[in-house]
């Protein structure tokens, strides 16, 4: 699940975004990746809460199309359904889009 929280400090606008992953996904580490770490596999780490459940929130720029994706285990990788879209990469699979522009509807499956 994606939440985003957009925030306003004097003129600067940012979007806070928690990305979370269900407890019943079994992994030791699962690590957001995307292009806004430079598809970096360790800078951000997902943390565990007590309920099994893992979760990272980051601070993004607005009005801007991000690609993502988990990683677990460091070698498996995962999309999330709640994802704003999806785009096909170069390894034959697709990433995740996020969208941080304010006004953007997703559209239901």
């Amino acid at each position: 699940m994606i939440t985003k929280i957009y925030k306003v400090s004097g003129e600067l606008l940012s979007v806070e975004v928690t990305f979370a992953v269900p407890s019943h996904v079994w992994a030791d580490t699962i690590h957001l990746v995307g292009d806004f770490n430079n598809w970096n596999r360790s800078s951000h780490p997902f943390q565990r809460a007590r309920d099994g459940q893992w979760t990272i929130t980051i601070g993004l720029s607005p009005d801007k199309v991000y690609q993502f994706r988990y990683l677990c285990n460091g070698r498996d990788w995962m999309n999330d359904c709640t994802a704003d879209g999806y785009v096909p990469n170069p390894h034959g699979c697709e990433n995740c889009l996020l969208i941080t522009q304010s006004d953007f509807e997703p559209h239901s499956a």
